[in-house]
C-alpha cells in the first residue's frame, strides 16, 4: 500500500466534526444537501475519495488505502474525533476505519451497504463509461446518448454525468477509470479483519427497504464485527436512500450525531 493521498473536501459549519464519504463513481457534490441541513449544527467534511472527484489519482484502489486517505485528511484537519458517515463504497470505507483503528472516531453511520462481498452490479457501468471517448461529444447530453443503450435509468446517467469536466475545450471524465477497473475485485469485496477485530461503540446502519445491500443474511456478519450497530430501514428507498428519502434520511442522522 503506498502513502495516504490528499483528499479534496467541501468544508461547511461549525461544532462536533462530521466527515462524510460518497459511493462509487460519486463525490462530495452527492451530499450538497444533507451537508447544509447538518451544517446547521455540525462542522460537516464532504470528501472526494481517491480516483474520484478533484482528489488525487493513485494505486491501489482498495479499502485499506482509502482508509488511510480518510484518516489523514481527520488527522490533519479534524479537532476532534470525527463520526464517520458513508454511502456504499463510502460506507466500506468507513467501516474499514472503524474495524482497523485508522482513526479515533466519535460514531459511525453506513449507509446501505454491508461488510461483504457485493455483486458486480455496477461493472456494466464502468464497462459503458470506458468504451466512450467524451473528448468527441460537442455536449453533454451527447454522452448520455452514448451511455444509453447500457445504462437505461435516466437517473443514473444524471448521476454518472457529474463525472464530466471540460478542459481546453474538450469533455473528458475526471475520475480515475482504469485504476476503478483495476481495483473493481477490491472496491465489490470487504478486507477480511483481524482476528478478533470489532468496533465495540454504538453504529448506525441506514438500509433502503427496497435496496438489496443490507439483507437478512447479512446481519449476522454485521453483527459480529458491530455488536452494538442497530440497523434502521427507510421504506421507499433504495441504494441511494439519502436522495430517495431524504427528509428521514437526514432526521435518522440527526438523532444518531445527537446522542
Amino acid at each position: 500500500m503506498t502513502g495516504p493521498v490528499q483528499l479534496n473536501a467541501h468544508v461547511e459549519g461549525e461544532g462536533g466534526e462530521v466527515v462524510l464519504l460518497h459511493g462509487l463513481f460519486g463525490s462530495a457534490r452527492n451530499w450538497l444537501g444533507v451537508q447544509r441541513v447538518l451544517a446547521a449544527r455540525w462542522r460537516v467534511h464532504a470528501l472526494d475519495l481517491r480516483n474520484h472527484g478533484g482528489s488525487a489519482w493513485a494505486e491501489p484502489m482498495d479499502y485499506p488505502s482509502m482508509a488511510a486517505d480518510v484518516a489523514a485528511y481527520c488527522e490533519r484537519h479534524c479537532a476532534a474525533a470525527p463520526v464517520l458517515l458513508g454511502h456504499s463504497m463510502g460506507g466500506k470505507v468507513a467501516m474499514t476505519c472503524a474495524l482497523g483503528g485508522f482513526v479515533q472516531l466519535r460514531g459511525l453511520i453506513v449507509v446501505d451497504i454491508a461488510p461483504t462481498v457485493n455483486p458486480p452490479t455496477l461493472s456494466p457501468v464502468l464497462s459503458a463509461m470506458r468504451s466512450i471517448d467524451p473528448g468527441r461529444a460537442t455536449r453533454r447530453q451527447e454522452v448520455g446518448e452514448w451511455l444509453a443503450p447500457d445504462v437505461p435509468d435516466e437517473r443514473v446517467r444524471a448521476f454518472l454525468l457529474q463525472n464530466l469536466v471540460s478542459k481546453d475545450g474538450r469533455l473528458r471524465w475526471r475520475i480515475n477509470l482504469e485504476a476503478i477497473a483495476r481495483g473493481m475485485p477490491a472496491i465489490l469485496g470487504f478486507p477480511e479483519p483481524a482476528p478478533g477485530n470489532r468496533y465495540e461503540e454504538a453504529a448506525l446502519f441506514i438500509a433502503g427497504g427496497q435496496s438489496d445491500y443490507v439483507l437478512a443474511r447479512h446481519e449476522a456478519q454485521l453483527s459480529a464485527l458491530f455488536p452494538r450497530a442497530r440497523i434502521e430501514r427507510i421504506a421507499d428507498a433504495g441504494h441511494w436512500v439519502h436522495a430517495d428519502q431524504p427528509k428521514r434520511f437526514v432526521e435518522l442522522v440527526q438523532d444518531e450525531l445527537s446522542r
